[in-house]
């Protein structure tokens, strides 16, 4: 189930908020609970046993952080700390990595002429497991640290890791943000009506920009890497980075509105990413919960600034390459960003931000290339595509259609330029200022029947974050 998707939309949700807002207030975090787990087993089906998984982990770690808060003696409380954080990672492990390492394994063994071979698990990735893991992972650290109590309620623990707005793809909320409103909230018409607002605008990013765009990046990709020629290999990259942001924005944008209207009041997950003069700025605006939460939980305890500065930035890049995906494609993806901090903070960052336009033509640059990067998987297609942008890398005799962008630039325009337009602050400056309006009441309202349609058409993708 998919928030830009009508089983949501017409179904579940309404259902949802009927419940929520006609029981008693001591009753809603149980519809909560239970209407996020019912949400949640929508998307696990196939795999029912994902579900108990789930609630295996509350579980763990509700017990695991009540006896860390219990013990006394430093060693019992790093034992009950270790248990559950052994217990969240080593999930994480198996399902997300553990085959990647074997397949390493196996074709490490075949090159030395070992033929045993280790068997793959094939296991599918449960969904939201990355993000979920974060959260409950930060909730016991952060009782570990006495930064916050053990949560004595199995329904409050459970209602902030499984609540369904960003059970999936995040914002990456810790315990602390939210415990309060865990425990008492205030829901109004105010925060219904702001809620239904950034929700449309998120559905809409995601509806009319994201799954538009990206058709784009799908075409190039059923062409043939080898087929296309520089123009269009620029145009389909940069369209992939249309269509990450706008799908991810979009997606953060509607939790966040979801949350408003039951109550809660979520982080935001971006402001402008490519509006960044610099790529350390960059990760300071987009997916900022995942920054703050490596920081928090490995930066800063590795040292941070104030020792072994670039082998703390190196580990936590290639833990944030990792995190997205077990590939070699984001491991490289990974290192190219430290590069660059790296580089930025040895100097290059100052030159950048004293001179905005030489940073912001750095950054045009720059965000499609490792974009690129984490869009291919396979490294024999990658360094394809890097020889079709820049013809000097490689043999570029394979036949291609000169004029082919002609073609794809015309059939994509509108959402290419819709794209670009709102990336600049000037629309969402005007939003500020407008958004009581009639006219804006009256337009957001186009926007949603408009989204509407364009779902009734089959446009209703799954967002790109499920599968991280």
């Amino acid at each position: 189930m998919v928030f830009s998707g009508f089983a949501f939309i017409i179904y579940f949700l309404p259902v949802f908020l009927f419940f929520y807002f006609f029981v008693p207030a001591f009753c809603e975090n149980a519809v909560i609970f239970i209407g996020s787990l019912i949400f949640y087993y929508y998307g696990v089906k196939d795999n029912p046993e994902y579900l108990l998984l789930m609630l295996l982990s509350i579980a763990v770690n509700y017990a695991a952080a009540r006896m860390l808060a219990r013990a006394e003696k430093e060693g019992s409380r790093k034992l009950w700390l270790g248990i559950g954080l052994t217990y969240n990672f080593g999930c994480l492990f198996i399902f997300k990595y553990l085959d990647f390492i074997l397949e390493n394994l196996n074709l490490l063994g075949r090159k030395l002429g070992n033929e045993t071979e280790f068997a793959l698990t094939s296991l599918v990735l449960p969904i939201g497991i990355s993000f979920y893991t974060f959260q409950i992972s930060s909730y016991l650290i952060d009782v570990y640290r006495k930064e916050v109590k053990a949560e004595p309620s199995f329904l409050k623990l459970g209602t902030y890791l499984c609540m369904f707005p960003q059970l999936i793809a995040g914002p990456i909320v810790t315990y602390s943000q939210v415990h309060l409103q865990l425990g008492s909230r205030t829901t109004s018409w105010k925060n219904v009506e702001e809620g239904m607002r950034e929700f449309t605008i998120g559905l809409a990013s995601k509806v009319l920009l994201a799954n538009r765009v990206g058709g784009l990046w799908t075409q190039v990709r059923s062409i043939g890497f080898e087929s296309i020629s520089t123009p269009l290999a620029w145009l389909g990259i940069i369209a992939y980075s249309f269509q990450i942001y706008f799908d991810f924005y979009g997606y953060s944008l509607m939790a966040k509105g979801l949350g408003r209207i039951m109550g809660f009041t979520f982080p935001d997950n971006f402001r402008q990413p490519y509006l960044a003069k610099t790529m350390t700025d960059f990760w300071r605006r987009w997916h900022i919960t995942l920054g703050s939460w490596f920081r928090e939980y490995v930066y800063i305890p590795l040292g941070g600034n104030k020792k072994r500065t670039y082998f703390n930035l190196l580990i936590v890049w290639l833990l944030t390459g990792l995190w997205h995906g077990a590939s070699w494609n984001f491991l490289i993806w990974g290192l190219v960003c430290f590069a660059l901090i790296a580089l930025e903070k040895a100097g290059l960052g100052k030159v950048l931000n004293r001179c905005p336009v030489l940073g912001h033509g750095y950054m045009i640059f720059i965000i499609p290339l490792f974009w690129l990067i984490f869009a291919v998987t396979d490294l024999g297609q990658l360094g394809l595509y890097f020889t079709r942008l820049f013809p000097f890398l490689g043999d570029t005799s394979e036949a291609v259609f000169a004029g082919d962008y002609l073609k794809y630039l015309q059939k994509f325009a509108l959402p290419l330029v819709g794209s670009f337009l709102f990336c600049i602050p000037s629309f969402e400056k005007l939003y500020q200022k407008k958004k009581n309006s009639f006219i804006m009441t009256f337009s957001l309202v186009i926007l949603f029947w408009l989204c509407m349609y364009s779902m009734y058409k089959g446009l209703d993708d799954p967002f790109l974050y499920y599968q991280f």
